[in-house]
């Protein structure tokens, strides 16, 4: 017998990992690689796996099904855009994954649906107003207000990566870096880890990953200067977000989420930077790790009944 639930996809640059989600706990997984640069191959993996899943999960042919992505769909003309992933730009992503899967189909950026996934039942739950931050091989940003993705008439709502670095000739170590999008000094270029990883090579002379920099950081006088730089970034970045939206808490995911002292130290420095001098708005780390952008995704139709 079928039964109602939600399928909720996560589009990576390696892997594309499907759940079926019924009343909230995930009750089928699964994975396959990403195939690289081909678009068709991408629309096709993705239908295979939400009809395995769904299959799996006994779900109902009205289950609908909700991808995380990165980029954005432009809503008046259809097309993808701003993706890393690059064979996806300029194609009309959503239609074709409409037309491919015989359910109803929503996309939304891979950072949006982690802020969701928090803001429904993760770190963040009960909180009116989210604003989720993804700090790993890139940088992103989603809003959710009273449990919805707010996307913003351009499509665009959220997209705190591809802000201009603050600090730009106080820092003197913010020396000018171009961003894949086109412009030069975002966020993204100076908060994902691997530009971290850059720029401790850059000044040690040795390549460290970011946990051998963070975990040598009590010994190695570079490395506790570069984790020192890195709150003082993240935490003048940050003050711009709370003085636009003010949110009800702030959650950081991403391979960077998992630098214990973010929660230690950035908080207080957020206080004097904001506006007024009054900041208690929460820094959480996100409750689903890994599983929080696919289950975002699934949550992309809020609307669903429980089974």
């Amino acid at each position: 017998m079928s039964r109602k639930g939600r399928i909720g996809v996560d589009l990576g640059g390696t892997k594309i990992e499907a759940v079926a989600l019924v009343d909230g706990e995930i009750v089928a997984r699964e994975r396959v690689p990403t195939p690289q640069g081909d678009y068709e191959g991408t629309v096709a993996a993705i239908r295979d796996l939400v009809a395995s899943v769904a299959g799996k999960a006994e779900l109902d042919d009205d289950s609908p099904v909700g991808v995380g992505t990165p980029g954005s769909v432009h809503r008046a003309s259809g097309i993808h855009r701003n993706s890393n992933s690059t064979c996806l730009n300029g194609r009309p992503f959503e239609g074709d994954l409409g037309k491919a899967i015989p359910r109803p189909v929503r996309t939304a950026n891979d950072a949006n649906c982690f802020a969701l996934s928090e803001a429904a039942d993760g770190a963040a739950a009960g909180k009116p107003v989210v604003f989720g931050v993804i700090l790993g091989t890139g940088v992103g940003g989603g809003v959710v207000i009273d449990g919805r993705v707010i996307d913003g008439r351009n499509g665009i709502g959220g997209e705190w990566g591809h802000m201009s670095m603050p600090l730009l000739g106080q820092d003197l170590s913010l020396t000018g870096r171009d961003c894949y999008c086109g412009r030069r000094d975002c966020l993204e270029q100076y908060l994902c880890g691997p530009a971290l990883e850059r720029e401790y090579e850059h000044l040690a002379g040795r390549r460290r990953t970011l946990p051998e920099i963070v975990a040598g950081s009590a010994n190695d006088e570079l490395a506790r200067q570069l984790i020192d730089r890195f709150h003082d970034r993240l935490a003048e970045c940050l003050v711009s977000v709370v003085n636009v939206l003010d949110p009800d808490a702030i959650v950081i995911g991403g391979g960077v989420s998992n630098l214990d002292s973010i929660y230690e130290v950035v908080p207080g420095l957020l206080q004097p930077r904001v506006f007024g001098g009054v900041c208690d708005t929460p820094v959480l780390r996100n409750l689903h790790g890994d599983s929080s952008g696919v289950r975002g995704a699934a949550w992309l139709w809020p609307e669903v009944p429980e089974a």
